[in-house]
């Protein structure tokens, strides 16, 4: 998406109205269960009226990080203002830029590449983090210390198959396969794009359309959605995926190591605006607790109980933040 292209703040401004009145959005978007302490408590000095508005995307992931921030900020004391499930990146994006949002969680490659403008992303994570940390000091926008979790494409293989593959769990040891084991099923942007399958392939040793090789009859092209179930079924041996999707545990895939360090980092981090984060400090300090117990594994589980259970975002948001002892039962 091109940054110049954002919208106009009356336009953002609209959506926030939507959202907050209540057009089949804001029931869902608003609903928070009640919690009692944990080892997020109050943050001293609070004033009476302090408000904290958390925004997020609308697709499962952003919806549970939302709730969980949600929760985080009610517990340190704020008045909450609940604007998740905004559709779209660059409005999300614009609500933390103008103010209008106090937090929402983002990750570092799409910064990067989406709002920042780079064209190829940072594959070690910390130097991914600390890039956008230092470029969006000058956009007024505070990143916290970055999760684990790190939502990238990926190639995973039906857990099942791994034995008859030789072990395989590294993606440098496609190449010690046989032609006709390196079958894969790719959506048609990963097919294409610049940082997709062909130089994945070129890296690991691998070349596109060499019938000694990976001959192009090897690539199958799915939907995005449908990858999923086509790898587990064993239509390919490798499936593209994204990490912290719930389908990988629900289907038991496993995900290949990129042990060469092809895919830019896109770790989920706490994003604040800067008036905000300089108004209240310590609220920093409570994302900072959080930050590390989000790895992929927490989010695969999550994930996977709003998509493929049907649970509410609210509810597995709020059962994950007792266990960590965030929060308590009311």
């Amino acid at each position: 998406m091109n940054p110049r292209k954002w919208m106009k703040p009356t336009a953002l401004l609209a959506i926030a109205g939507v959202l907050l009145t209540g057009c089949g959005l804001s029931p869902a978007a608003s609903y928070l269960p009640p919690a009692g302490p944990g080892s997020i408590t109050p943050l001293p000095d609070l004033p009476d009226d302090a408000s904290m508005t958390v925004t997020s995307k609308a697709f499962t992931e952003q919806l549970v990080l939302g709730k969980i921030a949600a929760l985080a900020g009610r517990a340190a004391g704020f008045k909450m203002i609940d604007l998740t499930n905004v559709p779209g990146s660059q409005p999300a994006r614009e609500l933390i830029q103008s103010g209008q949002a106090s937090m929402m969680w983002e990750y570092t490659g799409t910064a990067w590449m989406t709002y920042l403008g780079h064209d190829e992303g940072i594959a070690d994570q910390p130097k991914q983090w600390q890039a956008v940390h230092d470029q969006e000091i000058g956009n007024g926008i505070v990143w916290g210390d970055p999760a684990p979790m790190n939502n990238t494409y990926a190639l995973a293989v039906r857990s099942e198959g791994i034995k008859e593959l030789g072990g395989i769990s590294k993606l440098s040891q496609l190449k010690d396969l046989d032609t006709k084991e390196l079958t894969f099923c790719v959506d048609s942007e990963f097919n294409s794009r610049s940082d997709g399958l062909n130089p994945l392939l070129d890296l690991y040793g691998l070349k596109r359309g060499d019938p000694s090789s990976v001959p192009d009859s090897n690539v199958g092209i799915y939907d995005i959605g449908a990858i999923y179930s086509a790898t587990d079924k064993g239509n390919c041996n490798f499936g593209e995926v994204f990490t912290t999707d719930g389908r990988i545990k629900a289907l038991d895939l496993t995900v290949l190591e990129d042990d060469l360090g092809y895919f830019p980092a896109y770790n989920v981090a706490p994003v604040f605006f800067g008036e905000f984060a300089d108004k209240y400090p310590g609220i920093e300090e409570v994302f900072a607790k959080i930050s590390p117990k989000l790895t992929d594994e927490a989010l695969r589980e999550m994930n996977l109980e709003v998509d493929v259970n049907g649970r509410e975002p609210a509810d597995v948001a709020f059962e994950w933040m007792v266990k960590e002892g965030f929060i308590s039962e009311p």
